[in-house]
Parts: C-alpha cells; sequence; structure tokens
C-alpha cells in the first residue's frame, strides 16, 4: 500500500478529491465500491452536461418535452430526479397530472396536457402523460374501447403537430422484468421511505402483468413513428438506465455538441 503523507494531505480541498486518493493510495479496493464511484462520476458529468444542454436550449430559444412512460416500479421519478439534479429550476418543469377533474372529464382528453406543453426556453419533463389513455386506462376500464382507440389515431398526428411548432419531443418506455418489478414493489411496502409510492394500481401491477404487456406492445407498435420513436430502457439496472436515458438526450438535439464521449448502452436502449 502507498503511503500517504502531508503532500497528499495538502492536495484535498473537495470530498471526491478524499475518496479518489483513498482509491489512487489503495486503502479502498472492494469492487463495489469502485462501481459505486464510477457510477457517481459518469452521473455527475452527465447531469452538468444537461446543465449545458438547458443553457443552450435557453440561448437559443428551444423548447423541449419528455415523456417518461413505463410500468410500475421501472424507475420513472428516480430517473427524472436525477436528470435535473443540476439543472436550474427557473426554466423546467416536472408534470405529474393526477386523475382528471369532472370539468376536465368534459372537455377534449389532451387540453389538460397541452396547457403544460413547454414554452420557450423550458424543458418539460412528463411523469406518465397523456399516453394514460394508452395503457392504464383500457387495463382498469377507466375509459371506453372507443375512446382507446380515438386516442391512438389522434395522438400521432398531434405529436407532429407539437414537433412542427419548433419542440423537440422525446418519449421514453422503461422497461422492467417481472421479477425486479415484484422486488421493488416488495422493498417500497417495507420502506417507511419509499411506501408513500405506493399507489391503488401499484397493487394490480404483477396480477395484470399480462394486460398490462398487450396495450403496452400495442402503443410501442402503433405510436412509435419516424418523427416521433419509443425509445425503450431496460431498467433492471437503474443505474445503467439512468445514465442512457440522460445520453440520449444529449444525443437527441441538433446543433448542441457534448463535451462527453456518449457511447450507447445497444443491450439497455431499443429504439422502436
Amino acid at each position: 500500500m502507498a503511503e500517504f503523507d502531508l503532500e497528499d494531505l495538502e492536495r484535498i480541498s473537495k470530498s471526491e478529491e478524499i475518496i479518489d486518493l483513498l482509491v489512487e493510495k489503495g486503502i479502498i479496493k472492494e469492487k463495489k465500491f469502485l462501481e459505486q464511484l464510477a457510477y457517481e462520476k459518469e452521473l455527475d458529468q452527465l447531469q452538468k452536461e444537461m446543465l449545458r444542454l438547458q443553457e443552450y436550449i435557453i440561448q437559443q430559444g428551444k423548447k423541449m418535452l419528455i415523456i417518461y412512460e413505463g410500468r410500475d416500479a421501472a424507475g420513472k421519478g428516480g430517473t427524472i430526479a436525477r436528470t435535473i439534479a443540476k439543472m436550474n429550476p427557473k426554466h423546467y418543469r416536472v408534470m405529474a397530472l393526477p386523475k382528471p377533474t369532472e370539468l376536465e372529464q368534459k372537455e377534449w382528453y389532451f387540453q389538460r396536457y397541452i396547457q403544460n406543453l413547454p414554452r420557450k426556453e423550458e424543458i418539460v419533463f412528463f411523469d406518465r402523460s397523456w399516453y394514460n389513455r394508452a395503457v392504464v386506462e383500457p387495463v382498469f376500464g377507466f375509459c371506453t374501447a372507443e375512446q382507446h382507440e380515438t386516442f391512438m389515431k389522434q395522438v400521432n398526428p398531434l405529436e407532429h403537430l407539437i414537433m412542427e411548432d419548433g419542440t423537440i419531443l422525446i418519449k421514453f418506455f422503461l422497461n422492467i422484468s417481472k421479477d425486479e418489478q415484484k422486488e421493488r414493489l416488495d422493498e417500497r411496502k417495507e420502506d417507511e421511505m419509499k411506501q408513500y409510492k405506493i399507489g391503488g394500481l401499484d397493487e394490480q401491477a404483477q396480477v395484470k402483468w399480462d394486460d398490462y404487456t398487450f396495450y403496452f406492445d400495442k402503443m410501442l407498435k402503433e405510436t412509435s413513428t419516424e418523427k416521433s420513436p419509443w425509445i425503450e430502457i431496460r431498467t433492471d439496472d437503474k443505474k445503467t438506465a439512468r445514465l442512457e436515458t440522460m445520453k440520449y438526450i444529449l444525443n437527441s438535439v441538433e446543433g448542441f455538441s457534448s463535451e462527453l464521449k456518449l457511447t450507447m448502452n445497444s443491450d439497455v436502449l431499443k429504439i422502436h
């Protein structure tokens, strides 16, 4: 093991420098810790790049909408939280709309979502979106078959109009295996800090797995277009999934050049 001397001590000014020095000196060797350290470093770099991207969006007067859909416990909220961690909160919004009010139920289905589209110089993150009508609502009978089919006919033209108006649109579908989903849902029940995530529909996620699969497959097949494809991310490994979503975002804005070498993981990411 290398010696630790006064000169080394003088080099330290930040907590991450302490960790780097401990690794360099061979004081920390555990593989699991080193893997976590590598993840934290890459995450930090990507988060800083997300801030640079946001600054580019502001400077260029652009607007961006990022949709996160997926199975329960696939990590939508956690992925969004890591993505926005270093961004300027004045120029982004995270929208997780509650169930529609009585008044909203009388309006055009898309209306309440359209009211929350991004303005110029803004990025909006939809934690679930209008695609509730593609999957959740038909699975639980919250809409009629006719309403579902009407949605499926309208959504592609609507998204194309939004993009033609200048909005950069990205759609992520976060997927997870049945076993991993069960493990995470069980963990939510046991962890007091995660119990707030448990909703009434979560209890049915495993029971209705096949129903969800049918409608997810239909959604991916019928609402993925050349202009607006679905980006499927496998999230059994949460950390890798978070990194891949940010890499994809950073690679998706025309005119923006990341300072990082962004190589996508084809084992995790699939474009439909």
